[in-house]
Order: structure tokens, then C-alpha cells, then sequence
């Protein structure tokens, strides 16, 4: 996944449409734009209609829904005191992460483990500031002839021009504003994408921000040199892990850059079955990068742990070939899982041979050209670096929608104080139900009734997309 520099003779395209052109004159605007033919396929529960990423039943691990109702309260509660939880019972919260994140609840979870909650608190107005400019021209064009290759059998960014391609769009030519200094890599459109899947275009431009900023500093930068310590740091990791494994790729001179780079740069979004790629972002956001590391790690032993496994590889062309299709047991969702769990690679194992690679590039190549920010190993370190006010803490819906049984209630004088009691008629009855607070998760929990439902535990009183 090389640097995106224009006309640097990496980007060739028959036809660049403007995004802002795309009005349905002179082209298709419909899915088949991007090669998802209307009516060819279901959509599945990820929003996608095919494609290596469309879900695999046998793939993805089945929740039963009376232990995801649950999960879901149990994390609404965590994200009510989320400064306690972090602070007194990150052990906890991990564990949660590695069972996964409720899907209701994916988008607001992942904006409090990356910090981004706070970042967007801090900068009010900094994302519609940026997202009102008009852009470098030289970077706009590369993102526009970008757009479509991102995800194109996802209903989303299905159609050309339509709202997930504009989304996506502004939330990286925000960045390149944001940082001109960088400016945009192609291997951001994708971790762009999956954040616009669950959370508005200015919440996925503060989780973007914090990704490349403290989670994976310098990656995306001028020569990609992040990323090639990091390839040389899992080779070494590797050693560890599964000497067959290192000595195969050692033998046939297979480099890391050749098989790690986008796994890495898109934290496995283009690699592995949706749903494996959702419950490695819910570990990655909050544990930090030492878990695509093992995803990494474990993906190599799967493929290359055994002699007999190496035999059918004998030579780099089909190495590398072995490692870009892998096969679909590796990735199963709760098989990766709990690969990653068991496999014993720490925070201080990273950093320690980070120290002992960078001895050997500025030997061999010198100093770094890009001087980033070291990297924070999940959110706890992101807290502890930039601790939060309980202000900035606070959920604040974007948008609430009232049921119709909250309607009956809007009859009740609006000056009345917020813990009051409003009066209403239910079966016939006179009955008196409280205000409850859109920000009180465990006080509109208290207040719901959900018998039989499938629907999410947001969605009582009132629903929120935070």
C-alpha cells in the first residue's frame, strides 16, 4: 500500500468522475457503477451484497440474543462512567472488547476507547470548520478517484455519489487539512469507511485522527517508514512464535513489506470475513496495535507453523501467494479470536524490539526522515496521556426520535422541571411516567420493558445515535 503522490504513476483510472459532477448525467449512479448488480444477492447483516467480505454463516460466531440484550446494558453502564471503568477496571473492559462490542453500540464504544470523544469535545466546530474548505486540489482529486474502490459491494458505498461516498470524502479531505503535513494515503479510504459503517462523518474524522495519530504514528506518512519497522519488529516477533514459520521466510528472502503492509495500514479491514474484522477492531481500539501484531503472528503459524504445511510453498512467488489467500479456517471468527487472546505478545515485547530495529535502521539507513509521536498501546495509555474531564465525557445524542408513546406526552407544560412527573393515559388507565435523561443509559434502562423483542436496548423511550 504505497504513499498516494499525484502523479506518481500509482493511480491510473479510465475514468476519474468528479464526485461533486456525479449527478447522474453522462454515467451510472447506481450500484452497478461499482460492480453490485440490484437484486443479485441478499444483503447481509454487515450491509454488504457480496464480495470477499460478505459474511459466511459458518465464519461468524451466532450470539444468542438474550445474552446480547445483556451485553448491551452492561456496556451502557460503561460508557455512562467511563472514566471510573478505565481507571478502576480496564481489566474488565478488555475483557468485554474481547468478547465483542455490541453491534447497537459498536460506534459510540469505539469513539470512547480511541479518545475521540474527548478530541471532538475539545475541538467543537474544528471538523464543520474543515469540512466548509475547499481542499487541496491535488489531494481532492487523488480522494475522488479513490471513492469507489472503497467497499464497493457495501450498500453504503454502493451507489457513486451517493451519501457514503460523500461522507467519506469529506472525512478525508478533512484530515488533509487537518494534517497537510501528511496529507492522504490510500490506506486510509478503508479505516475511513469501516468508521463511517457505525458513526457520523465527524465522529469517524476524530476516531481517523487518533488511529494515525496515536495508535499507528507515521504510517501513513512520506516513505512509509513506520511501516517497515513495524514489518521488521514481526519478523523478529516471529522467531518467537513459530521458528518453522521464520526460517521458511528467511530461506526465500520473502520481506515483510510484501505480505504486512496491508494487513497492517488497514488493520486487516481488506483481509479477513467481516465479522473476524469487527471483533479485531473492538481488541486493536482498545488494546492498541500489539493486536494486529498477533493477528499477524497468528495468521503466519496458521498458514506456515508446520514442515508440512512449507512444503507446498517451496519458493517466494507462492509464499506470497499462500499469504494473500488465506484459507477461510484461519479467519473464522471465534478460531482468530481465540488465537489472539492466547498468543503471549505484550505492549513491552513491541516496544523492546522497536528499540532494537530502530539500532538497525540508523545503521543501515540513518535517521528517520518523519519524526512521529511515539504510539499509545490502547486506550488506557490514551487516557492517562490526556485525561478527561467528566464534562467531555459526557453523551450527548446527535440525534434523539421520540417513540409514539413519548409523543402522548408532549401535551405536559414545557417549564416544568426536569425530574418532574408527566401525567398520560395508558390502556385506558392514568398513569405517570418519568423524564428520564437521554444521558442517564442506566436510569432509561431502569424504565423499559422489552419482552420478546429483538430490537436493540437503545431503542426504548427514546432512541440515540451517539
Amino acid at each position: 500500500m504505497a504513499k498516494t503522490e499525484p502523479g506518481n504513476g500509482l493511480e491510473h483510472v479510465a475514468s476519474a468522475e468528479k464526485l461533486t459532477e456525479s449527478n447522474g448525467k453522462g454515467g451510472s449512479n447506481g450500484p452497478e457503477a461499482n460492480g453490485s448488480i440490484p437484486g443479485e444477492s441478499q444483503v447481509d447483516r454487515y450491509g454488504f451484497t457480496g464480495g470477499s467480505q460478505q459474511s459466511a454463516g459458518e465464519l461468524a460466531e451466532e450470539v444468542p440474543i438474550g445474552v446480547l440484550r445483556q451485553r448491551e446494558a452492561k456496556w451502557l453502564e460503561m460508557l455512562n462512567s467511563w472514566d471510573k471503568w478505565m481507571a478502576k477496571k480496564h481489566n474488565k473492559v478488555k475483557e468485554r472488547c474481547q468478547k465483542g462490542i455490541p453491534p447497537s453500540l459498536r460506534g459510540r464504544a469505539w469513539l470512547y476507547l480511541t479518545g475521540a470523544k474527548v478530541k471532538r469535545e475539545q475541538n467543537k466546530g474544528r471538523f464543520e470548520e474543515l469540512d466548509n474548505q475547499p481542499g487541496d486540489p491535488k489531494w481532492v482529486d487523488v480522494i475522488e478517484r479513490d471513492l469507489h474502490r472503497q467497499f464497493p459491494f457495501h450498500e453504503m458505498f454502493a451507489a457513486r455519489g451517493g451519501h457514503g461516498q460523500q461522507d467519506l470524502f469529506r472525512v478525508l479531505k478533512a484530515y488533509t487539512l487537518h494534517r497537510p503535513d501528511e496529507g492522504y494515503c490510500q490506506a486510509q479510504a478503508p479505516v475511513a469507511a469501516v468508521l463511517l459503517m457505525h458513526m457520523p462523518a465527524e465522529d469517524a474524522f476524530w476516531v481517523l485522527v487518533q488511529i494515525c495519530e496515536k495508535y499507528l504514528p507515521g504510517y501513513y506518512s512520506t516513505g512509509l517508514e513506520a511501516i517497515q519497522l513495524d514489518g521488521e519488529i514481526l519478523y523478529a516477533l516471529l522467531r518467537r512464535v513459530s521458528a518453522v514459520a521464520h526460517r521458511h521466510l528467511k530461506k526465500h528472502k520473502v520481506e515483510p513489506i510484501l505480505y504486512m503492509t496491508e494487513w497492517f495500514m488497514c488493520a486487516f479491514s481488506r483481509t479477513l470475513p467481516w465479522s473476524s474484522v469487527l471483533r479485531v477492531w473492538d481488541m486493536f481500539l482498545c488494546e492498541g496495535v500489539k493486536i494486529l501484531f498477533r493477528v499477524g503472528l497468528a495468521l503466519l503459524k496458521c498458514l506456515l507453523g508446520t514442515q508440512e504445511k512449507v512444503k507446498s510453498c517451496q519458493g517466494l512467488y507462492e509464499t506470497v501467494e499462500l499469504l494473500k489467500k488465506i484459507r477461510p479456517e484461519y479467519m473464522r471468527e471465534a478460531f482468530l479470536v481465540q488465537e489472539i487472546i492466547d498468543l503471549q505478545v505484550s505492549e513491552k515485547d513491541i516496544e523492546k524490539e522497536h528499540q532494537a530495529q530502530l539500532r538497525r535502521w540508523k545503521e543501515t539507513h540513518g535517521d528517520l526522515s518523519c519524526n512521529s509521536p511515539p504510539r499509545m498501546h490502547g486506550a488506557k495509555a490514551i487516557m492517562a496521556a490526556e485525561p478527561p474531564s467528566r464534562q467531555e465525557l459526557r453523551q450527548r445524542p446527535t440525534i434523539v426520535v421520540e417513540s409514539p408513546s413519548a409523543s402522548k406526552t408532549q401535551a405536559a407544560s414545557e417549564g416544568e422541571a426536569k425530574g418532574s412527573m408527566k401525567p398520560t393515559k395508558e390502556n385506558g388507565h392514568a398513569a405517570v411516567l418519568p423524564v428520564v435523561d437521554p444521558n442517564d443509559a442506566s436510569q432509561a434502562l431502569n424504565h423499559m420493558t422489552v419482552q420478546g423483542s429483538k430490537e436493540s436496548v437503545s431503542s426504548g423511550e427514546q432512541d440515540t445515535y451517539l
